[in-house]
């Protein structure tokens, strides 16, 4: 018998916050995989293999079903709409709002604190790493504040969106992470914090957590 991951290839970073987020929706959905890692601090993402893969030089990359597939969120609802997900509401203004949810942090938060922004800032700083952490702190938890009020709403429920959950708290999870890797403050956010505490409870969470999928 073949094997089942066979057929679909993760190329990630353990760290990158984009991939934690696709490694979670295959964990949800139950897609098995294998997982490649791309070393962005060896420079293997910008290397020719990896350009061929993603022109962006990001990861992930996703190879599945006879395609290839860049961008975490672009991923995340491939993987929904052909294994029959529910990481997105049924009615129209549900997946709005999730969406508007997962885009605050992915087109928000994301872009400003990606290290080669982020490295790029540190170069033209003369080499300040602690400018560079004031930044990430800076805006990591400017957009976090905005999210815990984005969730004071009668559509949260246990998670970012009713009680179950979905692309926001697969986006939102990651960005924990990077908050804590950069002592961003988010003590005063009761609802992420709670919504977190559950999320990360759930084995689909915690098999994709960095730690869990750092190469030995």
């Amino acid at each position: 018998m073949s094997d089942p991951t066979s057929d679909v290839v993760l190329f990630d970073y353990w760290r990158s916050s984009a991939s934690y987020r696709v490694r979670i929706a295959l964990n949800m959905l139950g897609v098995e995989y294998t997982s490649t890692p791309v070393s962005i601090p060896d420079g293997e993402h910008v290397s020719d293999e990896h350009l061929t893969r993603n022109p962006q030089g990001f990861v992930p990359v996703l190879d599945i079903d006879g395609i290839r597939l860049t961008q975490s969120l672009a991923i995340a609802e491939y993987l929904n709409e052909t294994r029959n997900g529910n990481l997105l509401p049924a009615d129209a203004a549900g997946r709005a709002r999730v969406r508007a949810l997962a885009y605050v942090i992915a087109m928000e938060i994301h872009p400003v604190c990606n290290p080669h922004l982020v490295n790029h800032v540190l170069e033209i700083s003369g080499g300040d790493n602690a400018l560079r952490t004031e930044w990430m702190q800076h805006f990591i938890r400017k957009g976090l504040l905005a999210f815990e009020r984005l969730l004071d709403n009668p559509a949260t429920g246990s998670f970012c969106h009713g009680d179950t959950p979905g692309l926001a708290d697969i986006t939102l999870i990651p960005q924990l992470y990077n908050a804590d890797r950069w002592n961003a403050d988010y003590s005063d956010m009761p609802r992420i914090r709670a919504i977190a505490e559950r999320a990360l409870a759930l084995p689909a969470f915690a098999a994709a957590h960095p730690d869990r999928s750092k190469p030995a």
